[in-house]
């Protein structure tokens, strides 16, 4: 058995629910959920014209290699009405391959460990909650340290926290955001 990190995000339709039916749909393919981050909502980066995302990261664990990994989601994706449209535009459901163990896959349908996964905080963030600990397999250095030192500065919140807080975490200052970051992955 091998053991994944995954990272999904939503924001479209209901973006809660489209994380719950990813993780339904895992699990229906022989994938089997070890851990699950809270759910976070996360201002777009790149393309900042469209809705809040939800994120999440996992712990998996399958039988299935990398290769294989990656045609499992890309099915549950396209079942869920995944249309890929606009790079990094909004999107009904996604799921990444972030980590696969100790790794290192360089191909051209497939790089492991993701490559933006040491400066997106949206990513970072949830991923810290679960495996602190696990070390980026190029980098060196652990989830963790890498969520407390990104250079990314957009928010992210757990969901349910209020809409004020998220307008007030969107408008912080990064040494601010910094500081919340770190409490957040404790």
């Amino acid at each position: 058995m091998k053991t994944y990190h995954l990272g999904l995000g939503s924001n479209l339709g209901d973006p809660a629910r489209n994380l719950a039916r990813a993780r339904m749909r895992l699990e229906k393919a022989g994938i089997e959920i070890l851990k699950a981050s809270s759910v976070y909502r996360t201002e777009p980066v790149d393309v900042t014209d469209q809705p809040w995302f939800r994120n999440q990261a996992l712990e998996v664990r399958t039988e299935l290699g990398p290769r294989e990994l990656l045609a499992a989601v890309l099915t549950i994706e396209r079942d869920m009405k995944r249309v890929r449209t606009v790079d990094k535009g909004p999107r009904t459901i996604d799921i990444d391959i972030l980590l696969a163990g100790g790794a290192v896959i360089e191909a051209p349908e497939l790089t492991i460990p993701h490559p933006r996964l040491a400066v997106r905080n949206f990513v970072l963030v949830p991923l810290a909650e679960i495996a602190p600990r696990a070390v980026h397999p190029v980098l060196g250095k652990t989830i963790g340290e890498l969520a407390r030192t990104s250079p990314d500065r957009s928010a992210v919140v757990k969901a349910g926290a209020s809409r004020r807080r998220e307008r007030r975490a969107s408008r912080e200052t990064p040494a601010r955001q910094k500081a919340s970051r770190k409490c957040s992955t404790v």
